[in-house]
């Protein structure tokens, strides 16, 4: 794929559901194209839509109209089996509960997407060694959550959304249970790893994590308010060059 194609092609996104008689329209026309190595938050307030948007991307769901293509797939139509099966591929999440098993090791947590992908285990734990190490957490990996730190454990989910080289890091809150020393390491090291060829996508309704993204989408009302490059981050680029 070129550097500049776009991994992410969403038209006339909508997402309806019905509960008893009413129509809720949690989306109701979203068009957003994003490109490989595209660092962009989606922003909004509470009923705007971005969690159904972020559930889209991250092929939980499936649109009632529109279409989705997610790195040259159609995934808009998708049975469960077959999302399930783009999921494991393309997108490594990141959510603001880390969601890790408590009974394994960090080491285990990370490897564990590898083993619904096939991978021999000396392979998969060589691999979730590497990706543990790339967050800094080569010295922790036979620790279990509840012998960690709220910054740490997002570490092992963020080395267990990248261990799969997924097409995209798709991240949720990824701060919400953090202090803000904490959140502030752990926005750095999602420029880290931007830095490395990623593509990241960040779901937040806080101004300042969203400011840490190169592009902002803001959301409201199922509807795209705005979409629009971060001129901070572009300004300070511009500077460095």
């Amino acid at each position: 794929m070129k550097h500049n194609a776009d991994i992410i092609r969403l038209t006339d996104i909508g997402r309806m559901y019905r509960m008893g008689d009413e129509e809720i329209h949690a989306l109701r026309s979203v068009t957003v194209n994003i490109k490989k190595n595209e660092y962009v938050a989606m922003m909004g307030p509470s009923g705007s839509g971005k969690s159904t948007l972020m559930n889209m991307i991250g092929c939980l769901d499936t649109p009632s109209k529109g279409q989705y293509v997610l790195n040259g797939q159609d995934v808009s139509n998708m049975d469960d089996n077959q999302l399930a099966e783009v999921r494991n591929k393309e997108i490594g999440f990141v959510f603001q509960t880390f969601n890790l098993l408590p009974r394994l090791s960090a080491l285990e947590n990370v490897a564990l997407p590898l083993v619904y992908a096939g991978m021999p285990k000396a392979q998969r734990l060589k691999r979730a060694e590497e990706v543990l190490a790339l967050v800094g957490l080569g010295n922790r990996m036979n620790h279990k959550p509840n012998e960690m730190s709220g910054g740490q454990r997002q570490r092992v989910a963020v080395a267990r959304a990248l261990v799969n080289h997924p097409s995209i890091i798709l991240a949720d809150e990824p701060t919400g249970n953090l202090d803000s020393k904490t959140s502030y390491e752990i926005m750095g090291l999602f420029e880290e790893i931007h830095q490395q060829g990623n593509t990241i996508i960040l779901v937040t309704h806080e101004e300042d994590i969203a400011r840490h993204a190169h592009r902002i989408v803001r959301l409201r009302d199922g509807l795209v308010e705005s979409d629009l490059p971060n001129e901070a981050i572009a300004t300070t680029k511009k500077a460095d060059s």
